[in-house]
């Protein structure tokens, strides 16, 4: 007797974007904010975003009262996979009357604290990012304007849950501990993750390919984009490809497609990845191998005990810094480029060659290497 098993559909992942813990703090503070303006508590905020777009958000357990006011907005990650959709962005908001005109912002329960240098952020602090930061204190000065005109805002930024959330993160290798990240450039989630993007990524070098453009040019995100697009403004826009983390599939694609020259534009952390032979770069993967970042920086003559504090780090930005501290950013940044190529070479040694464009996380240039050094430099 034969017995035909069912074949079950596979789950498609889609392509539908969600918002970022730093959009959604962002929002609560907004609403909690209104709550002491108005004494009640919306159940939708309309918040602006990092990226100038407005969008509305749901709100729960609203409540205020004359001093204080509390708001929650439950994550929606989209279709991405990330561990903290469905979080409670949780935000209490107190008037400190002796702080006139400040907005005052804090981490609490479920929040990561900074113990590492090497984050841009303050050791012993909250582990908010600087672009979220500043769009939640933007919001909360939209909502808040008449409050702070006598007095200030403590802003205290909470996720019930978050330090369970990130024992699947990276957050504790970077010195992050008791909490996630409230990350986010632009406010949203793209799906990274799914094999959506990942087709996405293909299309969008079969589309430069198919205009008969010679050249492609990767970049790892939004800001990385923006540097490279005011870097190569002779290009057509049909040249810029925002692969992610999906490295491997851009530079098969190239290859299939028959593209000549290709241009990577990255910061330290991504180019360290690759440099160390990751093709996949999703910072959930594996570790940003900071061997090689002291390996690098011995090649330039830095001392021993600079490289091994770099070894003993969790982070390439931790490098980075310290390299600014010496003036040696150029020789590095240098030393880094060339071992992105030598590595990329020994996986594709035909068929395209390649130059890198390596920015700082403000989107500032920091060095331009390429291929065979003919036109290397670094700034």
């Amino acid at each position: 007797m034969v017995i035909e098993k069912k074949q079950r559909k596979k789950k498609e992942k889609g392509t539908r974007k969600g918002f970022t813990t730093g959009a959604c703090s962002a929002a609560a503070a907004r609403a909690a904010t209104l709550g002491l303006v108005n004494g009640e508590v919306p159940d939708k905020i309309e918040c602006q975003l990092p990226n100038g777009q407005v969008v509305n958000f749901h709100v729960t357990d609203g409540y205020c009262n004359n001093q204080s006011a509390h708001a929650v907005v439950i994550k929606d990650a989209g279709d991405d996979p990330d561990c903290t959709d469905k979080a409670p962005l949780t935000v209490d908001v107190r008037i400190q009357p002796e702080q006139k005109g400040e907005v005052i912002l804090k981490g609490g329960e479920g929040v990561g604290k900074i113990t590492m240098e090497g984050l841009g952020l303050e050791v012993g602090g909250p582990a908010i990012n600087a672009v979220p930061r500043k769009n939640i204190e933007d919001n909360v000065r939209l909502a808040g304007e008449k409050l702070l005109k006598n007095n200030g805002l403590e802003v205290t930024v909470s996720v019930p849950g978050g330090e369970a959330m990130s024992k699947k993160t990276l957050n504790s290798r970077l010195g992050i501990i008791g909490g996630i990240s409230i990350l986010g450039t632009t406010g949203i989630v793209n799906p990274y993750s799914t094999a959506a993007f990942r087709d996405s990524v293909i299309q969008g070098i079969q589309v430069a390919a198919a205009q008969g453009q010679d050249t492609v040019v990767l970049t790892t995100g939004g800001r990385t984009e923006k540097f490279v697009i005011r870097e190569l403004p002779h290009l057509a826009q049909a040249c810029f490809v925002q692969m992610g983390d999906f490295l491997k599939y851009a530079l098969d694609t190239v290859i299939k497609e028959g593209i000549k020259h290709v241009i990577i534009g990255g910061m330290v952390g991504k180019l360290t990845k690759m440099a160390q032979g990751e093709t996949v770069t999703h910072a959930g993967r594996n570790a940003v191998n900071t061997e090689l970042l002291a390996e690098l920086a011995e090649s330039i003559g830095v001392s021993a005990r600079i490289c091994q504090d770099i070894r003993e780090s969790a982070m390439a930005r931790y490098a980075s810094e310290r390299m600014e501290e010496l003036g040696l950013v150029s020789e590095f940044y240098h030393a880094l480029g060339n071992k992105v190529i030598t590595t990329l070479k020994s996986r594709y040694p035909s068929g395209f060659d390649i130059k890198v464009l390596i920015c700082d996380f403000d989107g500032n240039k920091l060095g331009e290497v390429m291929q065979g050094n003919k036109h290397d430099q670094a700034v």
